[in-house]
């Protein structure tokens, strides 16, 4: 059973930089075939998929976010991380991990992705 979990401060200020882990149990994020996304809902709308990073380290970005996201993946303690720069108060959102056995590419539908982190809410405001 693959386990998700996101961690990181709840709060960050406009303007610096938000980053966030999810640490991965039950497969190993190099060798587990799966692809690792950042998915977040901010409030009052649907879920917004950020971005994903394969088990081979390859990576691929949602266009509106690719100037400002950043995924990467510590292999030895099976996490992989996601940094948002610039940040607005519009970044205010709960944000999730997942993990899918294919590739999705600008989706966030729930049934595509096999597991979910429980979610950690993160807020922009000075």
């Amino acid at each position: 059973q693959v386990q998700l979990q996101e961690s990181g401060p709840g709060l960050v200020k406009p303007s610096q930089t938000l980053s966030l882990t999810c640490t991965v149990s039950g497969a190993s994020i190099p060798t587990g075939y799966y692809y690792w996304s950042w998915i977040r809902q901010p409030p009052g709308k649907g879920l917004e998929w950020m971005g994903v990073i394969s088990y081979s380290g390859s990576t691929y970005y949602s266009p509106s976010l690719k100037s400002r996201t950043s995924i990467a993946r510590d292999t030895s303690k099976n996490q992989f991380t996601l940094q948002l720069v610039s940040v607005t108060p519009e970044d205010t959102a709960v944000y999730y991990c997942a993990a899918s056995k294919g590739l999705v590419l600008g989706a966030a539908t729930k049934s595509l992705y096999g597991y979910w982190g429980q979610g950690t809410q993160v807020t922009v405001s000075s």
